[in-house]
C-alpha cells in the first residue's frame, strides 16, 4: 500500500533528475523557489516512486517536475499522487492550477480536467504547452 506525504525540495532532487534529465546533473533540476513550494512523494513501502512540487501565487497554483521511476510508470502511482496535488490546491484555496506539461503528456492530464491554453514551446530539446484547470469557483 502506497503513502503519499509532505517531503522536503532535497528529497525531489534525485527523482527529478533520474527521471527527467539522467544526462544532466543534478542541479539542472533544482528550481531557484524550491524553499517556497509545497513538495510531496508517493512512497511504496517507503521507496519514494512519485514526486511533484506545487507553488502558489496569490489564488494560482503551478506543479513542476512531476517525475514517477520509470519502473513504477503506467501503474497509477503518477494519477494518485496528482489526484492528492489536486486536493493540496483546493485546500490552499488556489482557484487556477497550471503546469508546463510536456507535449507527449497531454492526454495524461486532459484525464485530469485540464485544458491545453498555449502553442508547443520548446526547451531544452522538449516539446511544452501550458495546462490549466480551475479548481475553485
Amino acid at each position: 500500500m502506497f503513502e503519499i506525504r509532505e517531503i522536503t525540495a532535497a528529497e525531489t532532487w534525485p527523482l527529478r533528475q533520474n527521471v527527467m534529465w539522467p544526462d544532466k546533473p543534478v542541479e539542472f533540476v533544482i528550481l531557484p523557489d524550491d524553499e517556497a513550494g509545497f513538495h510531496y512523494g508517493l512512497f511504496e513501502k517507503e521507496y519514494l516512486v512519485s514526486v511533484i512540487s506545487l507553488f502558489k501565487n496569490g489564488c494560482e497554483g503551478r506543479f513542476r517536475k512531476f517525475a514517477t521511476n520509470q519502473e513504477f510508470q503506467r501503474m497509477g502511482y503518477g494519477s494518485e499522487l496528482l489526484k492528492y496535488l489536486i486536493n493540496q490546491a483546493k485546500l490552499l484555496n488556489i482557484n487556477t492550477l497550471w503546469c508546463d506539461a510536456r507535449a507527449s503528456a497531454i492526454g495524461f492530464y486532459e484525464r485530469f480536467g485540464m485544458k491545453v491554453t498555449t502553442d508547443i514551446v520548446r526547451k531544452s530539446g522538449i516539446d511544452y504547452v501550458k495546462m490549466e484547470v480551475i479548481l475553485n469557483q
